[in-house]
């Protein structure tokens, strides 16, 4: 199933800039892994924001639920999850 991910990223302004920069890595570190995996075939920044939209194509619901929960930043992230469908008028 594929599935349209919006994640804005906020963090308190005291958080701590060494434990951010470690969350950071380890959520580049996962991100890179899924995509190689094929879990995550696309990501997109989005421009003056801290966010990305993302593309997912996983089993199901459960399994979507799961790979965002573990990511680093989540407990960050304001996350908009739509579901995808085949368009009618799609070429390719």
């Amino acid at each position: 199933m594929l599935y349209c991910v919006q994640m804005d990223i906020t963090v308190p302004h005291d958080f701590p800039a060494d434990r951010f920069a470690a969350l950071k890595a380890a959520e580049k570190e996962t991100s890179q892994a899924l995509q190689r995996a094929g879990k995550w075939p696309h990501i997109w920044r989005v421009a003056g924001r801290y966010a990305n939209i993302s593309i997912f194509d996983v089993a199901d619901h459960d399994e979507l639920h799961a790979i965002l929960a573990a990511l680093p930043l989540f407990p960050f992230m304001a996350i908009s999850v739509t579901p995808l469908a085949r368009h009618p008028s799609a070429i390719g």
